[in-house]
């Protein structure tokens, strides 16, 4: 049986349960041989809070015989909190990055395929954490070693829910104009050119967007107008 281990359980993940619950649900409940976050009648409640390449193979098994609503918590403010190897605080910092909506599809581009799914509903939590660094050599050089300890909500700002294709295209620039490259994307949003990849290759994958042609080596995308 596929589970998640409550043990290894974030705060976050822990939060946004308690938050989401409501009586007579059914928490961290089999269903067809997973374990499942909230089950609320015939509907499935999953709070994801690590990465979704994990995650798409229990999504494909269920979502052709149940209803699913993913959680995806976004921080649109961090703090770090540094501890030491024993859990005592050094010091707390506001993180510089902040989250933004578009940034789901870092994601969301693990299940572009599953997207157009009727059963498929999926919401961005966005919120306000604490991320705890733990000094004790086990963590990213990217980090100098520090290890993410966990994850603490400390506010729920607001939610935006995605379900059809409008949803999903309303996450992009209003000022975007067809046909576009991945560099014109990235322009407009102010991002990287790797989330903007990521961005046009799971929405080609839901069938929202095509390849309409080529500007130098790019390729140059235009909408698709099927909806779902």
């Amino acid at each position: 049986m596929a589970h998640i281990g409550t043990l290894t359980e974030s705060s976050l993940h822990a939060a946004l349960k308690r938050g989401l619950a409501q009586p007579g649900d059914r928490l961290e409940h089999e269903v067809d041989g997973y374990v499942i976050d909230i089950v609320r009648d015939d509907r499935l409640l999953e709070i994801q809070t690590g990465n979704f390449s994990g995650f798409r193979r229990k999504l494909a098994a269920l979502l052709p015989s149940h209803p699913i609503h993913v959680y995806l918590p976004l921080a649109l403010d961090k703090w770090i909190v540094r501890v030491s190897a024993e859990n005592q605080p050094i010091s707390r910092r506001k993180s510089p990055k902040h989250s933004r909506p578009v940034d789901a599809f870092s994601e969301l581009v693990y299940i572009g395929h599953l997207l157009p799914h009727p059963n498929l509903t999926v919401s961005l939590v966005l919120t306000q954490e604490e991320e705890l660094w733990r000094d004790d050599g086990k963590g990213s050089w990217r980090r100098k070693r520090w290890s993410i300890a966990d994850r603490v909500l400390l506010n729920v700002i607001g939610e935006i829910t995605l379900h059809d294709s409008a949803d999903y295209l309303a996450l992009l620039p209003d000022q975007l104009s067809q046909p576009f490259t991945n560099r014109d994307l990235a322009t407009a949003l102010a991002c990287h050119t790797r989330l903007a990849q990521k961005i046009t290759y799971t929405l080609q994958r839901a069938g929202l967007l095509v390849i309409v042609g080529k500007q130098g080596n790019a390729h140059q995308f235009g909408f698709e107008s099927a909806e779902w």
